[in-house]
């Protein structure tokens, strides 16, 4: 229930909903009214969730990294520096976040900016041109993701090399066309990604399908099965 009243975007009474339970909501309950707060950009209420997601969880650096990032994107630097501080103290580790793909039989593995591959040239060049068709169909970059205070344009040419990005350039340069590409990622795609494959899709025909560590995304033609909530 919660989940559904955070999709039709009615946070407040799935807050009080939680509230109500006769019994203490556990990270499921939590965790669904977050991302009703990630898809209608709700920031107070996530700030709480979240919050609530951490006594709950104390050691999982999942929780911590997003309510830094959500940090980030409404610009508050200090207390963005403060997760991160209190990670440190804790000595939580961000996971470091990894892409594979499997083509031809062998298991390619990325991390971000990652130039360790032996087609690495050919990766970033294909992926220049991606950036490039994208942009010529309305693609913007979510610099808002990027959890640094830099200049935009630094913030776009990081997000250009996330690990899944690499991958999926390595399997349009390495399969047959129409081939389905189908990534594994070791954690939760961020909005800058999901939309850019929306849009990678649409503009070369291909079917990407990527598991992160929440769900299944089907990218076809343009859309999501997910219908962009995860």
């Amino acid at each position: 229930m919660v989940d559904l009243l955070g999709r039709a975007g009615l946070l407040d009474e799935a807050h009080h909903l939680i509230k109500s339970m006769p019994m203490e909501a556990n990270v499921i309950v939590w965790g669904a009214l977050l991302g009703g707060c990630r898809l209608h950009q709700d920031t107070n209420l996530a700030e709480h969730v979240l919050k609530q997601l951490i006594e709950l969880e104390p050691w999982n650096s999942g929780n911590y990294v997003i309510l830094s990032n959500l940090y980030s994107a409404c610009q508050k630097w200090s207390d963005a520096a403060k997760i991160r501080s209190i990670m440190k103290e804790r000595r939580i580790q961000k996971l470091h976040g990894y892409s594979w793909i499997e083509v031809s039989g062998v298991v390619h593995r990325f991390q971000a900016g990652d130039k360790d591959h032996s087609l690495s040239e050919k990766i970033y060049a294909k992926l220049s041109d991606l950036t490039k068709d994208l942009m010529a169909v309305g693609y913007v970059p979510r610099t808002d993701y990027v959890l640094f205070d830099i200049e935009d344009e630094e913030k776009q040419h990081l997000l250009s090399f996330h690990s899944e990005k690499l991958a999926i350039a390595f399997g349009l340069i390495s399969t047959a066309p129409k081939t389905v590409l189908r990534v594994v990622k070791n954690l939760r795609m961020c909005g800058d990604c999901h939309e850019a494959i929306k849009l990678i899709s649409q503009v070369t025909g291909r079917e990407i399908i990527v598991r992160d560590n929440n769900r299944f995304h089907c990218f076809v033609e343009g859309s999501c099965s997910c219908k962009d909530y995860w």
